[in-house]
């Protein structure tokens, strides 16, 4: 399912998505070089301009060494960023939050948890490959996947705040940005650490790994069992569907899960058990409707009020936000870490959002 954020699409080749597990974006251009990070000064003669170069990169946080002063002579230092720096990103992100009111109903927080979730959601734990450390959706073919249909909008709006912080790597951008997003949109505190490494295109993961949103319960659970979840965190991760809207020139579905499209609440699940839906007469795929018109489920939502043992979540999520919301933190941390070596000193933060 992001699930307000996820769902592999339909057709043989799987080519449109959009919810929380699916949104297309063309092929970005690959990463700039890493020699000079942007906007820094070339070296030059006497000069004492300050040049940071991208020699440990590979360690996702931190290694950025500069030279002062002559910056062909100088000893190399090592540039760790602090809390208080990866504050400064969300600070960045939530302000562009707040300035782009453009996009669908007012906000680039449910996409910014979709970029989050699609970036993440490709680990395998038996092969040890995909989750949120590479970000290798910059290159084809895992750019042009049907399930990441319009997720191009997210990282663009991203590129500005890239280019003000260099020395942060696209992997630790994109998974903060969606911790930032949801707890700008009053959802729950999100622990975070970074350490996330950028790979190259030789990286990217098969087509294939990220939910249909027209399947069942049985799909789910070979997509997410493959990454480690079980039956309640698949639950608690349907959750985000309280977030955004479906497109049909990306997933062919359409129309939003919940009423607040832009706020996290538990109304997905208490909509999803109250509402009398049925399914919608209309040229597009399957999808269900509730009495209004004004809402859809997907059949991977309707799926879980079907299953025995996902119901029962379903239900403690619908009579208790507390509950939800803690449980949503914990397996939102548990999505954006996977396959991520974490070096022991790496700080766990929390971030203030702008909004409290």
């Amino acid at each position: 399912m992001a699930m307000s954020a996820c769902c592999r699409p339909l057709g043989p080749a799987h080519q449109r998505a959009q919810h929380l597990f699916h949104i297309h974006s063309p092929r970005l251009p690959p990463e700039r070089p890493p020699l000079l990070l942007l906007g820094a000064p070339k070296p030059s003669g006497s000069s004492s301009s300050l040049v940071y170069l991208a020699g440990a990169a590979a360690a996702g946080v931190g290694g950025y060494y500069f030279y002062s002063q002559n910056a062909l002579s100088a000893t190399p230092k090592v540039f760790t960023p602090t809390k208080e720096d990866f504050q400064k990103v969300y600070n960045e992100i939530a302000g562009r939050l707040e300035e782009k009111d453009d996009y669908d109903d007012g906000s680039y927080g449910p996409v910014l948890v979709r970029l989050a979730w699609h970036a993440s959601g490709t680990y395998d734990k038996e092969t040890k490959t995909g989750g949120s450390n590479g970000a290798t959706m910059r290159f084809a073919p895992e750019g042009d996947h049907g399930a990441n249909a319009g997720l191009k909008h997210a990282r663009d709006f991203l590129e500005p705040v890239k280019a003000k912080f260099p020395w942060i790597t696209y992997s630790d951008l994109w998974t903060l940005a969606g911790v930032c997003a949801i707890q700008e949109m009053q959802g729950p505190t999100i622990p975070w650490r970074p350490g996330r490494a950028d790979k190259e295109a030789a990286a990217c993961t098969p087509d294939g790994r990220l939910p249909d949103a027209a399947q069942g319960t049985k799909h789910l659970r070979d997509i997410f069992y493959r990454m480690g979840f079980n039956d309640q965190e698949i639950v608690a991760l349907a959750g985000a569907h309280a977030l955004g809207r479906c497109h049909t020139d990306r997933s062919g579905f359409e129309g939003p899960w919940t009423f607040s499209p832009t706020v996290l609440t538990n109304d997905y699940y208490t909509l999803l058990l109250d509402e009398k839906w049925h399914i919608r007469k209309w040229d597009g795929p399957k999808q269900y409707q509730d009495k209004t018109k004004g809402l859809m489920m997907l059949p991977a939502d309707y799926a879980l009020i079907e299953d025995k043992a996902m119901k029962p979540w379903v239900q403690k999520y619908a009579k208790d936000n507390d509950l939800f919301f803690k449980d949503f933190s914990k397996v939102i941390v548990k999505l954006f870490e996977l396959g991520v070596p974490f070096k022991e000193s790496s700080e766990t933060m929390t971030f203030k959002p702008t909004n409290a």
